[in-house]
């Protein structure tokens, strides 16, 4: 009685011990598919975080409210000297050309009124031609100053504005094409083919040498 007894607590430990064996490695096998997939999951997911798809209504509106601010938006900021120094350029010459289109205005109507001590277009001409000048040469010469300058200032603004769009534009461009395909697969072949054409009058089949346009994208 004793020796069965011992016998079935010997069995049943045994049976025991193969259980929690067969737990572990099923618990190993499960913590290595989920460690697996954890890992192979983690670069997906930190590729989608990478991935930046703007959008073309912010990146206008900030364009809008400051210029270049649409194109730090999208990313794009080597284009920021480019807009930066053309408002720069465009600013200068508005200032400029007003400072100039003033100045000549002024000695313009000064030199068209009935006052003697009105004298500002006197500081257009050298020492030598201020004893003796022609009036009507130099009010004429004077309006068609103020004509150019004004042109030239209201050009400037036009340009500026122009330029203002433009950045706006460009920012809308780049937001809505930042996922477009340039991948080198693009690509254009023309080769030789073989074109088979059934010829119903004689009953079979023709064939003639043409050319195959192949789009790869």
């Amino acid at each position: 009685m004793l020796i069965l007894l011992a016998g079935f607590l010997t069995v049943n430990a045994h049976a025991l011990s193969l259980n929690d064996s067969t737990k572990v490695v099923r618990d190993t096998i499960s913590f290595s598919l989920s460690d697996k997939k954890t890992i192979k999951q983690a670069p997906i997911d930190t590729l989608h975080q990478a991935i930046f798809k703007p959008n073309p209504s912010r990146a206008v509106w900030l364009g809008a409210l400051v210029p270049g601010l649409g194109q730090i938006y999208n990313k794009k900021y080597w284009k920021l000297p480019i807009i930066y120094g053309g408002f720069a350029g465009l600013i200068y010459a508005i200032s400029w050309n007003g400072r100039m289109y003033n100045d000549y205005k002024n000695a313009y109507l000064d030199i068209t009124d009935s006052n003697p001590n009105t004298t500002s277009y006197l500081n257009f001409l050298t020492p030598s031609q201020r004893t003796s000048y022609d009036t009507t040469w130099l009010t004429s010469a004077l309006k068609s100053k103020v004509n150019t300058f004004r042109r030239y200032r209201d050009l400037s603004v036009i340009c500026a504005i122009g330029l203002y769009a433009l950045s706006m534009v460009d920012a809308y461009v780049d937001a809505q094409l930042s996922d477009f395909d340039v991948s080198p697969d693009l690509s254009m072949k023309i080769a030789p083919t073989l074109l088979k054409n059934n010829n119903i009058q004689q009953g079979g089949l023709n064939a003639s040498l043409g050319m195959k346009l192949k789009l790869n994208f």
